[in-house]
């Protein structure tokens, strides 16, 4: 290199690399005023089926419905009757009692693994309200309030959970990774993401079919740094796909806070602008405004108006999973902290302004519903518990996959179960 190459750079500035760091550490003391969060009811509310570029001011915005007065106001209100929102509101409170009782039941050493999803019930329980029965959902893992809000047996979750005889899974999935046929709701996937292009092809599959059926899928902030979400997006852009995509932001993906997903440069509604895609940015723990957020989106969808992104700006108030230790990296007084509240108590209050809830009655659902998981988790250790035995027989793991089994997998099932009964002779055939 010559003498002039070397000397080409010298007066430049160094680089820097940036490297995000979450404004709270441990034993830091906590305040959110950096969040701009705007009045209830100041958002404009575009028609469902207006040109994309016309909502792209929301997504540097925040839809709210509910305001400290704990009223509904403004265009985006839904203007739901009192019996949905007391079952919107029931829904919400089963979902966090049966969070409560499998948590502690994970503590307990019956299930290997389980995953909150308290302060985020409202993305999910109100956003399947306001979905057609037969949409289909593409969950990620903490959507158990989908299921819920569709009715699905708890029993049935629970026998999933503990991967007992009982789970219609056959314990081929990790607990909480749930799926329902009939209930229009996918297979969970361990893999963050793959589920956002297989909601594309269904949305894409039922178009060309003439069908009536959207899809919505549900992802978190830090999986849309994976390819998957930008694949999805590509497609439903360019073949103008009935689908929904939820981004639930709820501040932290495991112990990485949002800003490693690109939270510090932009909301994660406005990754749609640059798709042409519709996007919208909701207060994820107002369960009218979610209600309202995805039911545009909804009519949008089957009005042949094309995808939209919702970012529902929540928070995760405890950890990811009971593999996960929030103190270890975060601190204390953020769950509390949030600015947003809780969703489940900014609802319970909106009725009782109206008139149409107390306390009293609260409690005592709060109390009916603790007993109704409580049964139901009986019910479900009737079928075994981890480690207890009491699972889906050996040769089952062999099944399911084809029509008719091949004859190397029939020698390698007819050999393992030979060596299982010469290890475990006491065991009955199988």
């Amino acid at each position: 290199m010559t003498a002039d190459r070397q000397d080409e750079g010298s007066n430049r500035p160094k680089l820097s690399l940036h490297v995000p760091e979450p404004r709270y550490r441990p034993g830091d003391a906590v305040d959110f005023g950096h969040l701009n969060i705007p009045p209830a009811g100041a958002q404009a509310r575009p028609d469902e089926v207006c040109e994309a570029r016309e909502t792209h001011a929301l997504a540097d915005d925040l839809i709210r419905v509910l305001g400290d007065d704990d009223r509904a106001h403004g265009p985006w209100d839904p203007r739901l009757s009192p019996d949905t929102l007391r079952r919107m509101l029931r829904e919400m409170a089963l979902v966090r009692a049966f969070d409560g009782r499998m948590y502690r039941a994970q503590r307990q050493g019956k299930t290997s693994f389980y995953m909150k999803c308290t302060g985020e019930e409202a993305t999910s329980v109100a956003a399947t309200h306001a979905l057609a029965a037969d949409d289909m959902i593409f969950p990620s893992y903490r959507q158990q309030g989908c299921l819920i809000a569709r009715g699905y047996a708890l029993t049935e979750m629970i026998n999933q959970i503990y991967s007992n005889k009982g789970d219609k899974l056959k314990g081929r999935q990790l607990p909480i990774m749930y799926c329902s046929k009939r209930l229009s709701f996918f297979t969970i996937s361990g893999n963050l993401a793959t589920q956002l292009p297989q909601a594309v092809g269904f949305a894409m599959a039922s178009a060309s079919k003439g069908d009536s059926r959207i899809a919505a899928t549900w992802v978190g902030e830090g999986s849309t740094a994976e390819g998957d979400f930008h694949s999805a997006m590509t497609f439903a852009t360019v073949y103008n796909a009935p689908v929904i995509f939820n981004v639930v932001n709820n501040q932290w993906a495991i112990s990485s806070f949002s800003g490693f997903a690109g939270a510090e440069r932009a909301t994660f509604a406005a990754r749609a602008v640059g798709y042409g895609i519709a996007s919208l940015r909701v207060d994820g723990n107002d369960p009218l405004a979610v209600y309202a957020a995805e039911r545009w989106a909804a009519d949008r969808a089957r009005a042949n108006g094309g995808p939209t992104l919702i970012e529902h700006f929540t928070y995760r108030a405890e950890g990811h999973s009971t593999s996960d230790d929030p103190s270890a990296y975060r601190s204390a007084e953020e769950s509390t902290g949030w600015p947003l509240g809780d969703p489940v108590t900014r609802l319970r209050d909106h009725l009782i302004a109206l008139g149409e809830w107390s306390i009293e009655q609260h409690e005592a659902q709060d109390a009916e519903l603790d007993q109704m998981v409580k049964d139901a988790q009986k019910e479900g250790e009737k079928n075994g518990i981890l480690g207890h035995g009491l699972h889906h027989p050996f040769h089952t793991m062999f099944e399911d996959v084809y029509e008719e089994l091949p004859w190397h997998l029939e020698e390698q099932a007819a050999q393992a179960i030979r060596e299982r009964q010469i290890k475990w002779p006491e065991e009955p055939a199988q």
